[in-house]
């Protein structure tokens, strides 16, 4: 039997979890003593096994710690560095889009006083020019 699964130890409680870990540890002490003392090679090769189950445990107990951490964090002003988004460091250190909206008050004033001009351009069309340019573009197709 090839160790635990993954989506058996999500359902569980953090309590069976912690218990269920030390079952493992408690194997994996016990098949050691037996390597040393040269077991049977079937139980040599469980130790692999064991291992990978430990850690699965493991992960669920770290993934499930770290997902109850962020949702204590949520709404509080400051989170601990390690649950915050890593990103790049010139990321990290750039504006907030907040921050880069602003605006000083005396670029505000001048939007309002010199505001971007709007220009209407009325076009003439030479309606024979543009006839014939049609007329020669139709005979070189």
């Amino acid at each position: 039997m090839p160790g635990v699964k993954t989506a058996q130890l999500w359902s569980k409680s953090k309590a069976d979890l912690a218990k269920q870990l030390e079952e493992l540890k408690t194997e994996l002490a016990a098949l050691k003593v037996q390597k040393i003392a040269g077991g049977a090679s079937s139980k040599l090769t469980k130790i692999h096994d064991v291992r990978k189950s430990i850690a699965r445990v493991m992960t669920v107990v770290n993934a499930t710690q770290r997902h109850q951490l962020r949702l204590f964090y949520e709404k509080k002003k400051y989170v601990p560095l390690d649950l915050r988004p890593k990103q790049t460091r010139a990321i990290r250190r750039r504006l907030t889009q907040h921050e880069s909206s602003l605006k000083t008050e005396k670029q505000k004033k001048k939007e309002t006083h010199f505001p971007q001009r709007i220009y209407a351009i009325r076009v003439r069309l030479n309606y024979s020019n543009m006839l014939s340019r049609l007329a020669r573009l139709a005979t070189l197709n």
